[in-house]
């Protein structure tokens, strides 16, 4: 393991240094104006129109998509080299999580500025970029990601559209079918995957006015109404033998490194929905009367309204980490980028799994807030309710990253826990609690190692590692911010109930796998121990939290 993977994976042995993790508090004057830009584009450009848009009135996402362009959204990933703003991966970041409040077209943008522009970005010869991407970052033209098949989802490489170098050598002949491929129906180029002589994976990329290329009818989706989906059809489609990116036979390169940023990318668009869902639930929550009170003064309402808020600052937390070890790593040397993003693999499926489950249970306990009028077609959380439930399919499910994580830490975890030395300052019962965490997971890693190492077929196993790894990431992350921000009593408050309640969940983790992978009895017990002398009034904590958060 390299010495860079070491120190991202440290999480798994010793609490983190608050100065060592990135967070929201510490957002420059340029972070803070770039936030307020975005809010405005959403508020006064997206939302007008986010009806029309969602009736799949294209043009509209056309002009939007313009707009954003002149503001410099769709450049702000890209490198200044390459002709984009170089902001940088928290600037990146802060844009994708403000522009989850335009809902559908936020899909769009999204795809744009994820795996429609990376691939040539970071993968592209210098004529490719030169040619397509000042288009794409003006938002002139419209990239799509064709990577998905009838008969390939998650297994990416088992894809069976075909590519023929012609006897000339001047072109390849592409032939297949692509399945649900976003922005397709008015895309101008498309990043195609197909299988050079049926066996080298290989990334193309295909302008859609090229002879037998063609899409089919919009897809009739549970959600996301204002996104174009359909199938591509490829029929004897001549691509230039310069259109593809990269190598032949490399493509799963691209194809899994771009994914990665668009796992993180869903979860910062997770995070923004979920406080969008938040805010619907409290505004909804203070005008709705019941027995002559608001709903927002039952404490049953006040407790969901307090995990919604936990849950939100966990996962800001944990997103904004990684968008700073990103920036860190990115503004570093480096020879590959491929090496350089696969290091943050687990990362970024962390981040996906948590946020989009959080984001899910926040919805629903919008939604229900609401009651019947929740489920109603004229209430937003209602369209948000639909639009969510695909976020824990997109980019793999999140039953394949959590094997992911598994397989990767199975194989990296150096077991070393780092007692902690801190246990007297205003954390002190966290930090036995996280230490507590920490040993649990060590003895399922060890004696998975022993007796069961195979992630792919030890599926149940391979769920609770990384349900595991992610709950060690997300409370180190919320610790280190906590001590970071001493004065900000949500944190404080969000820290102590977000720690107390993932030991619990590690502790029921183990009890359900105790007899089957040989965790001691002894360490869940003194996990329970721990459990079960905190000082802590949690319901109390719960109520001083919504108190905080509804105003």
């Amino acid at each position: 393991m390299t010495s860079s993977t070491k120190s991202l994976l440290s999480f798994l042995n010793r609490t983190s240094r608050p100065n060592d993790v990135f967070t929201v508090e510490d957002f420059t004057d340029e972070h803070l104006m770039l936030r307020q830009t975005v809010r405005k584009f959403v508020e006064r450009d997206a939302f007008p129109v986010l009806r029309l848009i969602e009736q799949k009135q294209f043009e509209e996402t056309k002009k939007l998509m313009l707009k954003a362009g002149e503001l410099g959204l769709i450049a702000a990933d890209i490198s200044e080299e390459d002709g984009g703003l170089g902001l940088g991966k928290v600037s990146a970041a802060i844009i994708a999580e403000e522009m989850a409040k335009s809902r559908s077209f936020n899909i769009t943008f999204s795809g744009q500025t994820g795996i429609g522009a990376l691939p040539i970005a970071l993968f592209g010869t210098k004529e490719q970029k030169a040619r397509y991407l000042p288009k794409l970052l003006t938002g002139e033209q419209i990239a799509a990601y064709a990577l998905t098949e009838p008969s390939a989802g998650t297994d990416a490489l088992g894809i069976k559209t075909s590519a023929v170098l012609s006897p000339c050598g001047k072109y390849y002949i592409l032939n297949g079918e692509k399945q649900w491929i976003t922005n397709s129906g008015f895309a101008d180029i498309f990043i195609v995957y197909a299988k050079v002589d049926r066996k080298h994976f290989t990334a193309f990329i295909v302008e859609a006015d090229r002879e037998g290329l063609s899409t089919g009818p919009e897809e009739n989706k549970m959600g996301l109404d204002g996104s174009s989906t359909r199938s591509l059809i490829l029929d004897q489609v001549h691509v230039p033998a310069e259109n593809v990116i990269g190598e032949i036979g490399r493509g799963h390169i691209i194809a899994f490194n771009v994914l990665n940023f668009g796992r993180h990318k869903i979860a910062l668009s997770s995070l923004g929905t979920a406080k969008r869902a938040m805010e619907l639930a409290i505004d909804y929550g203070k005008t709705r009367q019941q027995f002559n009170k608001p709903l927002t003064s039952f404490n049953l309402i006040r407790e969901k309204i307090a995990d919604m808020a936990v849950q939100t600052l966990a996962v800001e937390s944990v997103v904004y980490r990684t968008a700073g070890e990103l920036e860190e790593a990115f503004s570093e040397p480096y020879d590959s980028i491929a090496k350089l993003v696969a290091r943050f693999a687990v990362h970024c499926s962390i981040n996906k799994v948590l946020a989009t489950e959080a984001v899910w249970k926040i919805v629903d306990e919008a939604l229900q807030i609401h009651g019947g009028y929740g489920y109603m077609r004229e209430y937003e959380i209602e369209q948000l309710y639909r639009d969510v439930r695909i976020n824990r399919i997109f980019e793999g499910t999140n039953e394949i990253n959590r094997i992911l994580i598994a397989g990767h830490i199975v194989k990296e975890y150096e077991p070393a826990i780092e007692e902690e030395n801190n246990l007297n300052g205003p954390f002190g019962e966290e930090m036995q609690k996280i230490t507590m965490a920490r040993n649990i997971f060590k003895e399922l890693i060890e004696s998975a190692r022993s007796n069961k190492s195979d992630m792919n077929e030890e599926q149940e196993l391979a769920a609770a590692i990384a349900d595991m790894v992610i709950g060690l990431y997300a409370m180190d992350s919320l610790l280190a911010r906590a001590q970071k921000a001493e004065a900000d009593q949500r944190i404080k408050i969000a820290a102590k109930i977000y720690v107390h309640e993932t030991l619990q969940h590690f502790i029921r983790l183990s009890l359900y796998l105790k007899n089957y992978i040989g965790i001691g009895q002894q360490t869940i017990q003194k996990a329970q121990q721990v459990v079960a002398n905190s000082h802590d009034d949690y319901v109390g904590l719960k109520r001083q939290m919504a108190e905080i958060v509804i105003p």
